[in-house]
């Protein structure tokens, strides 16, 4: 069983995939963790994200390790790795990690999470669940602005505001494996709904779609 979970940037994707994997006792991947460690490895050589060579070779070389550390979380990274994601040949390097977990979960778990950009659309179009999350932009500015202030009371909102702009846009117009959702996925807007609300909503379609294949 393959579940994707798609949409911009602090739609709350992430925070939703995790919970159902764990409910669902599945594997989860974060795919966007994969582009940004990508991204992060380039800035630790001074390169620049958008620089196909670099990227590529970054992609080629990550290791478990790379996935790991708070600094993923950056803004900084955030960005680099809306530029590596939009480099054809480093989603096709990516794609089979994502692919294998998804149709082999590790540790002889019974299916998977996935949550990213184009996981119901490019990686996994065949998951029989699909969810696609947005938020308008400004409800998400608004909570990674929160989420910011935690660490850094000087995170200022239109900063944050303009960078989710410019990702948006970056990721929508892409020419490979574009921000878009699926045809068969289920949308939910996020703008007046909690964290719970939303996992009450996603967890009653999937005990529904499982009941109805038993």
């Amino acid at each position: 069983m393959i579940i994707a979970i798609d949409g911009p940037a602090a739609s709350g994707k992430g925070t939703l995939a995790r919970r159902v994997a764990e409910a669902m006792d599945y594997a989860y991947l974060d795919t966007g963790l994969l582009y940004r460690a990508t991204g992060a490895k380039v800035l630790a050589e001074n390169g620049d994200p958008a620089d196909e060579a670099a990227a590529v070779a970054a992609a080629e070389n990550l290791s478990a390790s790379d996935l790991e550390g708070e600094a993923l979380r950056s803004e900084e990274v955030g960005t680099a790795a809306s530029k590596v994601a939009a480099i054809p040949r480093v989603r096709e390097v990516l794609l089979d990690f994502q692919r294998t977990l998804a149709t082999t979960p590790p540790g002889g778990k019974r299916g998977a999470v996935l949550d990213g950009r184009d996981i119901g659309t490019v990686v996994c179009p065949e998951a029989p669940i699909k969810f696609y999350l947005t938020a308008s932009v400004e409800e998400r500015a608004n909570r990674r602005f929160k989420q910011l202030q935690e660490k850094n009371p000087a995170a200022i909102y239109e900063r944050v505001l303009k960078e989710l702009e410019e990702r948006d846009a970056r990721d929508s117009a892409r020419d490979v494996a574009p921000l878009k959702m699926a045809d068969d996925a289920i949308h939910i807007d996020t703008d007046r709904l909690n964290a719970n609300a939303v996992f009450d909503a996603v967890m009653a379609h999937i005990h529904t779609h499982m009941g109805a294949d038993d």
